[in-house]
């Protein structure tokens, strides 16, 4: 499949956002029984959410950049019965209002507690806030995956496997970002941070490493034999039918040098996996700023790479008939 950079920009971004919204939760969470305690902590979570934010608007209007009519963009809600992509376009905004709301109340301080508990079990109101939003901000992630796994022909992604690597890969660069963001927020969360970050980030190289292994198996089930309809051992195709490009040359192929493709490979399995774990550990031990944001815009930078090959693996089955190019 031809890689479209605003789907790209898209899911990484509202990845890391919706990671880093899963970051500030989980602090808070941490906060709420003592395990951990936050100098103005208010001040923290709104910071953060405004972020959030700003890293899901992003994505939102690199959304409209893949349009062909943006005015007509209210009507992609209309299918949510049976399209993920429906789904998506009303989780998001759904998403993007609690975490406004979640930044609002810890803006203006305004966190009344609905639990009356003994200490250390706090009740505020924006723990619930809280709950709601990791619940719809995995909803996102399922709906945003699912869009591709649920293509049955591409069998590159048609797999629990791309469900599983988008949520590890978004909560990964959430986490990371979270421990550059802590360093001038919270510092005794910069361990917490990375130490998730670290975990997740590994847990998803696993989890990738399997998608890749699994991808380079697959026994196609569309052949040229099946795609003509002819059932002769030795087929060879000497022309693609036209004397231009077209549509289909376009759009269902990456059209890049197989050097290319392949070396992107290994270029995100280095920027997402190896060197943010090697900046993370540096960091947290050597208390070095520079080393936790370096981490962070490396693994943004890899997860770049990530998506592209992720889109330009994909084999659509009528590439069958553009062997020739």
């Amino acid at each position: 499949m031809h890689p479209a950079f605003s789907v790209i920009f898209l899911t990484t971004l509202i990845g890391a956002g919706q990671g880093l919204f899963l970051a500030l939760f989980t602090a808070q969470s941490y906060a709420s029984v003592g395990f951990v305690t936050i100098e103005n902590p208010h001040q923290f979570y709104a910071y953060g959410s405004v972020i959030v934010l700003v890293l899901l608007a992003g994505g939102l209007l690199a959304s409209f950049f893949h349009l062909g009519h943006p005015e007509r963009a209210w009507r992609s809600a209309a299918q949510w019965r049976t399209s993920w992509l429906s789904r998506e376009v009303i989780v998001l905004p759904g998403f993007m209002f609690i975490v406004f709301i979640y930044a609002a109340m810890h803006y203006f301080n305004w966190d009344p507690m609905i639990l009356v508990t003994q200490e250390p079990l706090q009740g505020q109101l924006s723990l619930y806030v809280g709950i709601i939003g990791t619940l719809i901000s995995f909803a996102l992630f399922v709906c945003t995956a699912m869009i591709y796994a649920c293509i049955k022909f591409l069998q590159e992604w048609h797999s629990p496997l791309t469900v599983i690597n988008y949520i590890l890969l978004g909560t990964a660069s959430g986490f990371t970002l979270a421990t550059a963001y802590s360093t001038f927020m919270a510092p005794n969360l910069v361990t917490l941070f990375g130490t998730w970050a670290t975990i997740i980030t590994l847990t998803a190289l696993i989890s990738r490493v399997a998608s890749l292994i699994r991808n380079s198996r697959i026994k196609y089930k569309s052949t040229l034999q099946t795609a003509i309809g002819v059932r002769h051992a030795t087929i060879e195709q000497k022309s693609m039918g036209a004397m231009g490009g077209s549509y289909n040359t376009r759009e269902y192929f990456h059209n890049a040098k197989m050097s290319v493709f392949k070396s992107m490979k290994w270029i995100f399995l280095t920027l997402v996996f190896l060197v943010p774990v090697i900046l993370l550990t540096t960091g947290i031990q050597q208390e070095n700023t520079e080393a936790l944001i370096s981490a962070f815009i490396i693994q943004y930078l890899g997860l770049l790479a990530e998506r592209w090959f992720f889109f330009a693996q994909a084999n659509h089955p009528q590439n069958l008939y553009y062997q020739t190019v």
